[in-house]
């Protein structure tokens, strides 16, 4: 009787090993799929993110390319205010002009290459030259009235 007992507990043993092995193989696909849908996330987050950098980026260009253009501006501006600056010093009594002492409206737009700045000039040039003011001029400000309107047709 000793004989049929080791066998049956012979025969039990594969059994526990196939369950034992079933377990590990059930545990390692669950493993396998947390894995892939952990993977699948992160891969999410990632793309989340370089479109958020592509963006940002995408801005920070812009911005560095506006800064630019300001700072162009701003050159140009420079040197218009230094030659009115360099007029203004100069002996304005010898220059001879139909009208008593009028500036010539070339030189008040000089750097103007678009009607954005065009504009934003002429404005600039209104607040100072106005009769009403103290430095204000009629025949200056004809004068500029003449050449912005020139240059306004001429950008179109």
């Amino acid at each position: 009787m000793i004989q049929p007992d080791t066998t049956e507990k012979e025969s039990d043993q594969p059994i526990d090993e196939s369950d034992r092995l079933r377990q590990s193989w059930h545990d390692l696909e669950r493993e396998k799929r947390e894995f892939q849908r952990f993977k699948e996330m992160e891969e999410r987050r990632m793309k989340r993110e370089q479109s958020l950098f592509d963006m940002k980026w995408k801005i920070l260009e812009e911005e560095l390319q506006r800064l630019a253009a300001d700072r162009e501006q701003v050159e140009r501006q420079k040197e218009f205010y230094k030659r009115v600056n360099a007029y203004e010093n100069t002996d304005r009594y010898s220059y001879t002009y139909k009208s008593s002492n009028v500036v010539k409206g070339e030189m008040f737009f000089t750097g103007v290459s678009d009607r954005l700045s065009l504009k934003k000039r002429y404005k600039d040039l209104i607040k100072i030259y106005h009769p009403d003011n103290i430095a204000g001029d009629t025949g200056t400000l004809q004068e500029i009235n003449r050449e912005y309107d020139k240059i306004k047709k001429r950008l179109g």
